[in-house]
């Protein structure tokens, strides 16, 4: 792995990928590398008229790039079945599942299913998504799927007796949670697929600092605190090209066998090339992540059969 760029990306000719959040900042990357490696990619976004002028500007950049865009509501329980339907009715593969997507630090909101916004876009969204695809995962050899944590996963919990923090909402907090949730998720998934000796893998990646990590339409600051925190944010961050690199070279590296946890290499994972990592102690609690699991699949409505 040592000085891994997408230079050094393996051909993905014949593979079928979806990024969620494709139109902008570290999914827009993502799908133009792989585009150019040779897959055939779905960026999955909300806002069709986004995704069809970021699929032009890939494609004037790779004009043999095989784009595809397709409309999916992270937020909306409805839009995630429509657009795992439509998928699986047009495609008979699926090789890596990037759940890329997420919203950070806005104002307390609701998912049209009634979920606090950031866990129910980040993580419910993601985890329903995953379960809607599981099929046509399992049935493509060595499928994977990549999920796209967070640094600020470090300073999450799981606030079980409020998951939708409906006392004391802190955007912050509430994104941390989401991150985390999405860390536990992962790794759950992959002690999964080992139990029922599946093929597929679950890898788990983080972009570091990078220029797309900023809030839009943040809840919390002042004027002087959202100024010294865009200065931290202009020293510390990496292009969002750099910043894909974690999730590219976790959907795409052959030796890595499911489990993985892909961060920047740099100066407290905030940027660099990729490179392997311990898990935060909170990201390997089991037991957390298979309550948070029950309580997912309860509230989603999705089972995860045969899983």
């Amino acid at each position: 792995m040592d000085d891994w760029t997408t230079e050094r990306m393996v051909s993905m000719d014949g593979k079928v990928v979806i990024v969620t959040g494709g139109n902008s900042g570290l999914g827009y990357e993502s799908v133009a590398a792989l585009g150019a490696a040779g897959a055939e990619v779905v960026m999955a976004s909300r806002d069709a008229r986004k995704a069809t002028a970021a699929c032009e500007q890939i494609l004037s950049r790779c004009p043999d790039a095989r784009i595809r865009t397709m409309i999916v509501d992270l937020s909306n329980l409805d839009s995630v079945r429509s657009f795992a339907a439509d998928f699986s009715a047009k495609y008979g593969r699926l090789d890596v599942l990037i759940n890329n997507a997420s919203v950070m630090a806005i104002a307390q909101d609701r998912t049209a299913d009634g979920f606090e916004a950031q866990f129910g876009t980040n993580y419910l969204g993601h985890f329903a998504l995953t379960g809607r695809l599981l099929e046509v995962l399992l049935a493509t050899a060595a499928s994977r799927v990549v999920s796209v944590t967070s640094l600020a996963a470090r300073s999450g919990t799981i606030r079980f007796d409020d998951l939708m923090w409906r006392e004391g909402y802190n955007p912050w907090l509430v994104y941390a949670q989401s991150k985390l949730a999405t860390m536990l998720f992962a790794m759950e998934l992959q002690r999964r697929l080992e139990k029922a000796a599946m093929g597929s893998k679950s890898i788990l990646a983080h972009p570091g600092f990078s220029a797309t990590q900023r809030p839009s339409g943040s809840a919390v600051g002042s004027g002087i605190f959202d100024a010294i925190v865009e200065r931290i944010r202009l020293r510390l961050c990496q292009a969002n090209g750099m910043g894909a690199f974690p999730q590219l070279y976790a959907a795409t590296a052959p030796e890595l066998s499911g489990g993985e946890y892909v961060v920047p290499r740099g100066l407290g994972e905030m940027r660099g090339l990729p490179g392997l990592a311990k898990l935060p102690k909170s990201g390997r609690n089991a037991g957390a992540a298979r309550r948070l699991w029950e309580i997912s699949a309860d509230l989603t409505g999705i089972d995860f059969r045969p899983l």
